[in-house]
């Protein structure tokens, strides 16, 4: 179970100041899977790094009763000096698990050949991608926070992650961004749309998916 408590995020851009979560509160349920829905800039990426603890609130608190994953495919925390693998092997000291497990897990699902023992500062960003999705997906979190789960790599590489998600949330929840409403509705059992710094929650994946395309709608030209 995640909860957010009164969760305010400001941030300043030109000497404006921006509120994009104003007092948000909800509980997302441990074993569901949510779909987070809201239009580009909403704040979803934001809110997900606020949860993964990766990114402070201005006011508010987030807590869990379980361990939670930092975003999916979020490469922001590896060490630009340390090789692929010797990354990954700092994680799985970090979160207990066995270092040489999650080393070949991670070898063979990343498929980054060479280098995997080469510096991760001079991977490409779809390489760097790769290597976070494997990672996260190697380590056994209650939740896991996805954020376009299938927009890495080629169309062979995203099957295979969509495959390996789909088998982790089969025992564990998930906070899930993505623009396919349909891969949405294939992943998620409940939604919660962010609109003007404000959280709504549903539970019921179609009646997310209705709100969110209202607001849309709404947004649309003409």
């Amino acid at each position: 179970m995640i909860v957010l408590e009164n969760l305010t995020k400001r941030f300043v851009q030109r000497g404006q100041r921006r509120t994009v979560l104003d007092r948000v509160s909800a509980v997302f349920p441990s074993g569901r899977s949510v779909a987070l829905l809201g239009r580009n800039g909403a704040g979803k990426s934001t809110l997900m790094r606020i949860i993964a603890g990766t990114m402070d609130p201005t006011e508010g608190q987030v807590w869990s009763t379980g361990t939670v994953s930092w975003p999916v495919g979020f490469a922001g925390s590896f060490h630009p000096d340390l090789t692929g693998a010797s990354n990954i092997r700092f994680l799985a000291r970090i979160y207990g698990t066995d270092a040489d497990d999650l080393v070949r897990f991670v070898e063979d699902f990343a498929q980054l050949g060479q280098s995997y023992h080469q510096t991760f500062g001079n991977y490409s960003s779809g390489m760097k991608s790769r290597l976070a999705f494997g990672a996260s997906m190697g380590i056994d979190f209650d939740t896991y926070l996805v954020d376009e789960v299938t927009s890495v790599g080629d169309a062979a590489f995203r099957a295979r992650s969509t495959e390996l998600f789909r088998h982790r949330i089969q025992t564990a929840g998930a906070v899930v961004v993505s623009h396919s409403m349909p891969q949405l509705r294939a992943m998620c059992d409940c939604g919660a749309v962010l609109e003007r710094g404000r959280l709504t929650w549903y539970d019921d994946i179609e009646a997310a998916i209705a709100h969110h395309e209202a607001n849309m709608a709404q947004l649309a030209p003409g």
